[in-house]
């Protein structure tokens, strides 16, 4: 009888602590079983999540069980530091955060570049050479038998949990668990955007008016609303009858499919194309990355026939990417949207001017990440980076012996069999004449062109990765502003010399590479652009169970001209 009760009271105890710290699921922006997952008041999961299981994880990758174990074992790991990681990989029942099959995930990346702007921790100097070689590799591949690979992400959960701790109160995730910024599993829009707006409660400890992702939530909340309340039909329309003045049924149609998202915010339920509805359409084209024209076309009804779940998904992808990006204050930085095709220049904080640019085209991509421009270099040499060399210099020598003399380029050196290639100064060098340096692993840069016709297209997508000014020239001055004795005048010279200059910025500035298919502008428009390399539509076959289709493209300008 002794025994019996003993054992009642034990079972009664344990019940009674699984009562008070079972996970509340309206808590989480995942979805779990509140009977599988146990939480104490620190966010600590001590079961794993079972619902996560290879068909419906986010990441094709999972841990052998014991992995977890061996790491705390081998870093001499203990008390909240093994707790933490242990939690970490319990909420998400084993799964790889950082790598696919494919390479690295997105989140990776954003948190690579995040920890290093922020450089508040000594990094391990293995696991730093260990990322810069994989970083650079061109096409990575993970296999879940790979030590090396599960220890890699092993050690970047580790600097993750400790870079979360130190970083909290500065960065956009502030109020948001460790365990939750990386997704778990396939889901739902709705669902996931429903539980993205429970509360709304986000907080940040500086720069809040300027947080794409705050400003994206919002945006988020007016799209969900309208899938609840059914979408829109799609229009069936014939742009060739539609024309200004004219009268149709489709026009009475198409003002109110655009009064849905706010395009167009006139009481008027006439059937006339009047000017109203002109700039309306002229609205919703600029927001959407197209000729604002107010004519009516194929490629404007195919957008405005995207399902609203599809941009519900689109806006879900951007969020979970901007959550990443370092929140901006009231200071001088540069930032360059890649789907965008153009460059911003902020002053303490407000947008002084933007500038058009070219960036890499598909197979040499842009990369995402953030640098200090700390250099100007007039009249440059190209010093031809090796890719380059063997893919494209060394066939063109072989099909024609004079080639280097025709390009004005010499051989410095060979290293090992290929040799090392610079382009001379003057109006043939393919940088133009100045360029902007902001080291990074990447060796991306600024820089001018002499090929200005492509500015003229849509898509610019035609760089070996670099990206390419509209205005050069613009930019120098802009950043020699407060340095004594750069007139406009002796700047234009340096640029024209011929004669390599280095320049030392005496204020460097913050440079940020970002990739928004969604973002929110000055203005408080909501601007889609196309995923000109695919990254949406990678990441939500990765996020969502009924991913749609790709986000609408559009039609392409030629951007065939090359460096």
């Amino acid at each position: 009888m002794r025994f019996y009760m003993k054992h009642l009271i034990y079972l009664l105890a344990i019940s009674l602590f699984v009562g008070c710290n079972t996970w509340n699921s309206e808590d989480d922006s995942a979805s779990a079983d509140s009977n599988s997952v146990i939480r104490r008041t620190d966010t600590v999961y001590l079961i794993r999540n079972t619902q996560i299981t290879p068909a419906n994880s986010y990441s094709d990758l999972f841990l052998d069980s014991i992995a977890v174990e061996q790491f705390i074992q081998q870093k001499n790991l203990s008390g909240e530091d093994a707790q933490n990681l242990k939690s970490f990989y319990n909420y998400r029942n084993g799964q790889f955060a950082w790598f696919t099959s494919n390479g690295f995930s997105e989140q990776a990346r954003g948190f690579w570049n995040l920890q290093d702007a922020f450089k508040t921790q000594t990094m391990d100097t293995a696991l730093q050479k260990r990322m810069d070689n994989l970083l650079n590799t061109d096409s990575l591949t993970v296999s879940r038998f790979d030590a090396s690979m599960a220890n890699t992400e092993l050690n970047l959960t580790h600097v993750y949990l400790q870079f979360y701790k130190a970083n909290r109160d500065k960065i956009q995730f502030a109020n948001i668990s460790p365990e939750k910024l990386i997704p778990v599993k396939k889901e739902n829009e709705t669902a996931l955007a429903d539980s993205l707006l429970l509360g709304n409660a986000d907080s940040l400890s500086g720069g809040t008016k300027l947080s794409q992702y705050l400003l994206l939530k919002q945006k988020l909340q007016l799209y969900n609303s309208l899938h609840h309340q059914g979408g829109w039909q799609p229009l069936s329309i014939n742009p060739i009858q539609l024309k200004r003045n004219s009268s149709s049924p489709d026009v009475l149609l198409l003002k109110q499919r655009l009064s849905q998202t706010g395009d167009y915010n006139v009481s008027d339920t006439t059937t006339i194309y009047n000017d109203s509805l002109d700039n309306a359409i002229k609205n919703y084209q600029q927001r959407n990355g197209m000729k604002a024209t107010g004519l009516i076309t194929d490629a404007l009804v195919q957008s405005l026939n995207i399902p609203v779940a599809q941009r519900i998904q689109q806006l879900i992808v951007n969020l979970n990417r901007a959550q990443w990006m370092p929140v901006a204050d009231a200071t001088d930085y540069i930032v360059v949207n890649i789907p965008d095709f153009m460059l911003s220049v902020f002053e303490n904080g407000t947008k002084v001017f933007d500038m058009p640019v070219v960036v890499g085209k598909e197979g040499t991509n842009t990369m995402m990440f953030s640098g200090i421009l700390n250099q100007i270099v007039f009249s440059p040499y190209w010093n031809i980076p090796a890719s380059i060399i063997q893919k494209e210099i060394l066939p063109a020598i072989k099909a024609d012996p004079d080639y280097l003399k025709k390009n004005k380029m010499e051989i410095t050196s060979r290293n090992d069999s290929l040799p090392v290639i610079r382009q001379l100064p003057g109006d043939h060098n393919s940088l133009g004449e100045v360029k902007f340096l902001f080291p990074n692993r990447y060796d991306i840069y600024l820089h001018d062109t002499k090929a200005k016709g492509i500015f003229k297209a849509k898509n610019r997508a035609a760089s070996h990765g670099c990206i390419r000014l509209a205005d050069a020239e613009k930019m120098s001055n802009y950043l020699l502003r407060d340095m004594s004795g750069w007139t406009p005048e002796k700047v234009h010279t340096a640029m024209n010399s011929g004669k390599e200059q280095y320049v030392k910025l005496n204020k460097p500035v913050t440079v940020s590479l970002t990739y928004l298919t969604a973002w929110v502008d000055d203005n408080g428009q909501l601007q889609f652009r196309d995923d000109i390399y695919g990254h949406d539509k990678n990441i939500g076959q990765m996020m969502f169970n009924n991913n749609t289709a790709t986000a609408f493209n559009g039609s392409k300008d030629s951007a065939s001209q090359k460096n």
